[in-house]
């Protein structure tokens, strides 16, 4: 049996996630441990697994399936198919200028001068908003989300498993309310949930657990994952004024800069896999059926590659940029999230003259799983 080589739970890797990752792998670039099972860290060994997928399979958990990126080909490819149309980018295109009314709106509502709470009053809000936008949901089930959210985090925080497992009952008992509702919507909708309801895979209707699995990713993974973007996006311009100025007057550098702010500070932390045969990763062997876990907050910041991790470049770093994943189970919503990211970023310094942190309150960082931050506290000037 492989030994113990670090626990992801302890409180000293908790208390600077990022930084606990540079210093493994630097000294144990793949470590073992009960939680995890083998955690990966160098960028060639994440590279390495992300370009063999028959060795190291996505397909985790037969409990809870995750369409499209929970399963291998040629099932993988079918799901994949289907998901990539709702993402092309004539797609996107329509819900710019809605996107960019919600961005405008919020950004209105922060103090002319002073300070503010940042992830729960604009990047929460502005991501459940551009969701319900996309979506179509009703108010009433977006508020619910919210609740979702703050459940789901307190039960990760307190280490529920309980918890979290009630509170993943209650988001599917939401989606498929809407997902029922939505069964009912005369034939000439052509929204987002109703149009995936009348979708087929392989020559067959679309099921409605396939549904709510496909929901799942576009909500219960992109809400959090979205905010925590926004966060680590502030918090970093906020850090950086010299950057904050060029992007000022410079917004057509925005979705690089974006792209690689989130490669140093990092909103997913990990990804993980199974292999289906004996492998190995760096100097350890591994036999099939073993857990392996990626991870981006440790690749992306990898010095063999980035040189300084914490430098921004966005230019030199975006070919070897992982944040998106890579191969056949790359993000299939990254055209959203860039969009709605970049329309968040342009809004805020159009409609500011300054974001600067409120250093009397200390920046609260999430715990693993999570990435980001969780609250955030700017000092704002309109």
């Amino acid at each position: 049996m492989p030994t113990e080589d670090w626990d992801p739970r302890d409180p000293r890797v908790l208390a600077d996630q990022v930084r606990a990752y540079d210093q493994l792998r630097a000294t144990c670039p793949v470590a073992h441990s009960e939680y995890l099972g083998w955690s990966v860290f160098r960028h060639s060994d994440v590279v390495a697994i992300l370009d063999d997928h028959e060795t190291f399979s996505s397909q985790v958990s037969d409990a809870h399936p995750a369409v499209p990126n929970g399963f291998d080909p040629p099932r993988h490819t079918s799901y994949r198919r289907l998901i990539d149309e709702f993402f092309r980018s004539d797609e996107m295109a329509r819900y710019e200028p809605e996107f960019r009314e919600i961005a405008d709106a919020l950004v209105e509502g922060l103090p002319p001068e002073g300070e503010h709470e940042f992830i729960d009053n604009f990047a929460l809000s502005y991501a459940l908003e551009t969701q319900q936008a996309w979506l179509r949901w009703p108010t009433e089930t977006v508020q619910a989300l919210r609740r979702w959210i703050a459940v789901s985090q307190s039960a990760t925080l307190a280490g529920e498993p309980d918890g979290l497992k009630a509170a993943a009952q209650e988001f599917d008992s939401t989606v498929r309310r809407v997902v029922e509702a939505r069964r009912e919507v005369p034939g000439g909708s052509d929204d987002v949930t109703t149009r995936l309801l009348r979708s087929r895979v392989d020559d067959r209707p679309i099921t409605d657990d396939e549904v709510v699995s496909i929901m799942r990713n576009w909500t219960a993974g992109e809400l959090g994952t979205m905010a925590a973007s926004i966060g680590i996006i502030v918090d970093f311009v906020a850090r950086h004024p010299e950057i904050q100025s060029t992007l000022r007057t410079s917004p057509g550098d925005i979705p690089a800069a974006i792209d690689e702010i989130l490669r140093i500070h990092p909103p997913l932390i990990s990804n993980r896999r199974v292999t289906t045969r004996a492998t190995s990763a760096g100097d350890h062997h591994m036999g099939p059926g073993e857990r392996v876990t990626i991870f981006w907050a440790s690749a992306n910041r990898d010095a063999t590659v980035f040189d300084d991790p914490d430098h921004f470049d966005p230019v030199r770093n975006a070919p070897d940029n992982l944040l998106y994943g890579r191969g056949i189970h790359d993000c299939p919503g990254a055209p959203l999230a860039r969009l709605e990211l970049r329309v968040a970023l342009e809004a805020l310094l159009a409609g500011t003259v300054s974001l600067t942190l409120d250093e009397t309150v200390p920046s609260d960082f999430a715990a693993y799983p999570a990435g980001g931050l969780r609250s955030l506290h700017i000092h704002v000037v309109r």
